[in-house]
C-alpha cells in the first residue's frame, strides 16, 4: 500500500486510552469486518485501483473503502 493514502497505526499511543484499539471492545463486528477484507484477494475478484497510480493524489486503498462499506451496511 504503498501510494494509498496511509490510516493512523491503530496501535500508536495517545492521551487518553493506550491506543486506538482500546476504543474497540474484543466483540465488536468491525474485527470480523477488518479480519475478513484482510483475507480476500481483491484484484482477483475484479476491484480496480488495487494497484496505485503512480501521478496524482494516492487514493485510498480498496480494502480500507470496502470495510467502511460493509461495517456501514450492518449498521444502517
Amino acid at each position: 500500500m504503498g501510494r494509498f493514502v496511509e490510516g493512523a497505526n491503530r496501535n500508536q499511543a495517545s492521551l487518553l486510552p493506550e491506543c486506538l484499539e482500546d476504543f474497540i471492545a474484543e466483540d465488536n463486528p468491525v474485527r470480523i469486518v477488518d479480519a475478513f477484507v484482510d483475507e480476500l484477494d481483491l484484484a482477483s475478484m475484479g476491484f480496480e485501483g488495487t494497484t496505485p497510480a503512480i501521478t496524482g493524489r494516492p487514493s485510498y486503498h480498496p480494502a480500507v473503502l470496502l470495510k467502511l462499506y460493509i461495517y456501514g451496511y450492518l449498521n444502517r
